[in-house]
C-alpha cells in the first residue's frame, strides 16, 4: 500500500516536460565543428516539502534552458530527494527515480537532448547512487554507479559501484560520469582519461570548486557539474572556467564547448606553429600558456580536423609525447 500511494503521486512529475513545446532547430552554420551545448543544474537556495515538488522544479530550470537548445544536461546527485524536508526510506527513492527517469526520457526524446539523471536504480537486489545516461531519444545509453560512497550512504543500505566506470559514445563524443564523493580518489577520473573521455559530468552535493578544475586540468577533459548547493561550473580541457551559476544566475548554466582541439606541451612542437597559422589562418586558434609550456590547437570550422594538422606537422599531444617518452625511458634504462 506504502508503494501505491507514493507513485499515485507520480502524475505530478514531469508535468512541465509533458507541456512542454520543443524549440525549433536553429541554423547551424556558424557552430564549430564539434560544438557541444553543456548545461547544468543547481539546486542552490531551493528548499521544498516533498520529491514531487522538487522533480517539479527541476522540470521547471530545464524548460528555461531549453532557449539554448542544449545537446546534453547534467542534474545533481539524487536530487529528487535533495533539499527536502520530507524522509523517503530506499525502497520508496527507488520507485520515485524509476518514474523520474521515464519522465525524463520524454524530456529528452521531446527535445532532443541528453540527459545525465542522477537517480536510485536498483540491480538483483541491490541499490545504487547513480547516473543514467538518456540519449535523444530518450533511449538509456547505460548509468554510472558511484564508487566511493560515503559511510553514511552505506549505513542505509547503498552498494559502492564497480571499480571500472563506463564510458559512454555519444554522438558528440565520450562521455565519462563520476558522483560526489568520488573527487576524493584518482582511479575513477584516471581510468575515464584512460579511456579517451572527453566530457565528463560530476552530479554532486556540493561545488567542489578547486579540486574539480584541479581534474579538468590535470586529465584535459571537459567537466561539468551539477550540485545540490553552491556553484555548478564547467571548465575546459586547460581547467579555464567557461561558466558557472551565482548570485544572479542561481540554478542553472549552458555554454558552448568545442571538442576538436588538442593539448600540446609546447616544445619542441611550436616550431611549426607559425607555418600552421600561415597556411590555416583563421579557421584555427592556437592558444598558449607561455609560463605553463601548454598549447591548444583548435578548430574553427568545420572543414579542419585537428587530428590531420598533428598529423601533417608530426605533433603528437601531450599525452602521446609522455607516452613516447616515458616508453623511452624505460628503454633506456634497461639497455
Amino acid at each position: 500500500m506504502k508503494t501505491a500511494a507514493l507513485t499515485s503521486g507520480f502524475s505530478s512529475l514531469g508535468t512541465v516536460a509533458v507541456n512542454s513545446k520543443p524549440l525549433q532547430v536553429s541554423n547551424e552554420q556558424n557552430k564549430l565543428p564539434r560544438e557541444v551545448w553543456v548545461s547544468g543544474i543547481s539546486q542552490e537556495g531551493i528548499f521544498v516539502d516533498t520529491a514531487e515538488e522538487m522533480v517539479d522544479r527541476i522540470f521547471a530550470l530545464m524548460e528555461k534552458v531549453l532557449v539554448y537548445q542544449p545537446d546534453i544536461i547534467c542534474l545533481p546527485e539524487v536530487f529528487h530527494t535533495g533539499n527536502v524536508a520530507k524522509n523517503y526510506s530506499l525502497s520508496e527513492k527507488l520507485s520515485l527515480s524509476n518514474a523520474i527517469v521515464n519522465n525524463m526520457a520524454s524530456f529528452a526524446k521531446k527535445n532532443n537532448c541528453y540527459l545525465v539523471v542522477a537517480v536510485n536504480t536498483e540491480e538483483s537486489g541491490k541499490v545504487y547512487n547513480s547516473a543514467v545516461l538518456l540519449d535523444r531519444e530518450g533511449a538509456r545509453v547505460g548509468e554510472y554507479r558511484k564508487i566511493h560512497l560515503t559511510e553514511d550512504e552505506i549505513n542505509i543500505g547503498l552498494t559502492p559501484g564497480p571499480l571500472d566506470p563506463p564510458v559512454f559514445q555519444t554522438d558528440f563524443g565520450k562521455v565519462g560520469i563520476q558522483i560526489c564523493f568520488d573527487v576524493m580518489w584518482e582511479d575513477g577520473w584516471q581510468k575515464l582519461k584512460d579511456k579517451e573521455a572527453e566530457l565528463v559530468f560530476w552530479p554532486s552535493a556540493y561545488g567542489g570548486g578547486q579540486s574539480l578544475q584541479a581534474k579538468a586540468l590535470q586529465h584535459r577533459y571537459v567537466l561539468a557539474t551539477s550540485t545540490r548547493k553552491g556553484s555548478a561550473k564547467l571548465w575546459d580541457i586547460t581547467g579555464n572556467e567557461l561558466a558557472q551559476t551565482g548570485f544572479w544566475e542561481k540554478n542553472w548554466y549552458c555554454a558552448p564547448v568545442n571538442l576538436e582541439k588538442a593539448f600540446l606541451h609546447t616544445w619542441p612542437f611550436v616550431r611549426h606553429f607559425d607555418q600552421i597559422k600561415k597556411k590555416y589562418g583563421r579557421k584555427i586558434r592556437i592558444t598558449n600558456f607561455h609560463e605553463e609550456e601548454w598549447s591548444v590547437i583548435e578548430s574553427l570550422s568545420p572543414e579542419i580536423v585537428v587530428a590531420d594538422i598533428l598529423k601533417e606537422f608530426d605533433l603528437k599531444t601531450y599525452d602521446q609525447h609522455r607516452l613516447d617518452s616515458e616508453i623511452a625511458q624505460i628503454k633506456a634504462r634497461n639497455s
